[in-house]
């Protein structure tokens, strides 16, 4: 098996064509403009403010989200085919639609959570 060099981007980029959307941090601690999430259970900040898309994740007790995600920071990317690139993985949970248009699923790679995003864009 070949090894990515240095200047060389991760297959998910390079050969699969996933973006970059999000990089997911859990946290302890409460931060400003916090958003509460009901059925998750969890407070997310961050995500509409950071240049860099990083989402901070404070979960309750009794959060459904899986424990890894609760405590290990996961990296998103937007998929065109959701069903697709989950093809052979193994997920963390269903695939899940947590708001009009969108559908997540989340594998592990290496020990580190993995969260795929599909949009589904109204055409105008």
């Amino acid at each position: 098996m070949l090894k990515r060099q240095d200047h060389e981007q991760p297959a998910a980029i390079a050969k699969l064509g996933w973006r970059y959307h999000h990089l997911g941090v859990p946290t302890d601690t409460p931060r400003p403009h916090e958003k509460y999430i009901t059925p998750y259970k969890m407070h997310v900040s961050g995500f509409d403010s950071s240049q860099f898309g990083v989402e901070w994740m404070r979960f309750e007790p009794g959060s459904p989200i899986a424990d890894i995600i609760q405590t290990v920071p996961h990296i998103a990317f937007e998929v065109d085919d959701l069903d697709e690139a989950i093809k052979g993985r193994e997920l963390i949970g269903e695939v899940t639609t947590p708001s009009d248009g969108v559908r997540v699923a989340m594998f592990i790679e290496n020990g580190a959570p993995i969260e795929l995003i599909e949009f589904k864009r109204s055409e105008k």
